[in-house]
């Protein structure tokens, strides 16, 4: 995929030995070198500020369909402080990064905590009102949400964003918004974090796209840029393709995203049987939660 800018040098290079031909350009060995360079310098640096970027795919930056294309779009001059959740620090990193001017970040509905982050929010569904429409589930970017149609909804709250993507679908308004009171997260664990919400975002991408054609009902995502998923991870040798992937890699995510939610179900019950037996001791439910104590030790040691 060639940009427009780079049909111009094309056409002004001294290397071009024919001029073009509908869309097509017969360019020197010297010249294609050059452009393989540029193209690979400019997704190293869209890898780069997509790292810094906290990976909630929230769309508050005004681009709906995620980080990373944000992060392409500040490569090539957008401002780089619209990062809502990632507030001033996100800010200040890119503006280091990129050798850009210090902005004050897009400010916040939330109030700023002590490492100069917006309060981490976390999302709820109020199960007894849930009508199971499924819709909320299809607009979750990092697949958060687990139920089936007409039945019950539930959000696995350690796998939430706070993204409020679920919230405008929902069509009995049953989602709220409460504060994460976890502490303030070191910069090694908020990496890796960061790491597993970019890699639960490209599975739900993938998944969705591959469903798009032929699922019906509304679209409650916005259309993905799937050239240029496919193009960053081509050039960075992750996977080969966003909409398709071979029939060996598969098995490994889905594996993978088995296991991750099979913990976030076990540690959601282990917090509601803590919470029922703070307010009133039951030996059931004690040994209940021994046992599911016991399998979410064994899966995290697997």
């Amino acid at each position: 995929m060639m940009c427009a800018k780079f049909e111009r040098k094309i056409k002004q290079s001294k290397h071009v030995k024919i001029k073009n031909i509908g869309f097509i350009y017969f360019i020197s060995p010297v010249f294609q070198v050059a452009l393989v360079i540029y193209m690979n310098s400019q997704i190293a640096l869209i890898h780069h500020i997509d790292a810094l970027l906290p990976q909630t795919q929230c769309g508050l930056c005004g681009h709906r369909d995620g980080c990373l294309p944000y992060a392409k779009a500040i490569s090539e001059g957008e401002l780089a402080n619209k990062c809502v959740p990632g507030g001033q620090p996100v800010a200040d990193a890119l503006a280091l990064l990129l050798n850009r001017p210090l902005l004050v970040a897009e400010e916040s509905v939330w109030p700023i905590q002590l490492d100069g982050r917006p309060q981490r929010m976390k999302a709820i569904i109020r199960e007894d009102e849930c009508i199971g429409c499924t819709k909320c589930i299809s607009a979750c970017p990092v697949d958060a949400i687990i139920g089936s149609a007409k039945l019950m909804h539930t959000i696995l709250t350690d796998l939430c964003t706070g993204c409020e993507l679920c919230i405008p679908p929902c069509p009995v308004d049953c989602i709220d918004l409460i504060e994460d009171n976890h502490t303030v997260l070191t910069e090694e664990i908020r990496i890796a974090e960061q790491h597993d919400l970019r890699d639960r975002y490209y599975a739900h991408i993938q998944r969705e796209e591959n469903r798009r054609s032929i699922r019906k009902g509304p679209t409650v995502r916005a259309d993905i840029d799937s050239a240029l998923f496919t193009e960053f991870f081509a050039q960075n040798h992750q996977v080969e393709s966003v909409i398709s992937t071979s029939s060996e890699t598969k098995p490994v995510a889905m594996l993978d995203a088995k296991s991750t939610i099979e913990l976030a179900k076990i540690r959601t019950q282990i917090k509601k049987l803590e919470k029922q037996l703070s307010v009133r001791e039951d030996a059931k439910k004690r040994l209940l939660l021994d046992d599911l104590t016991h399998q979410l030790n064994q899966l995290q040691e697997a």
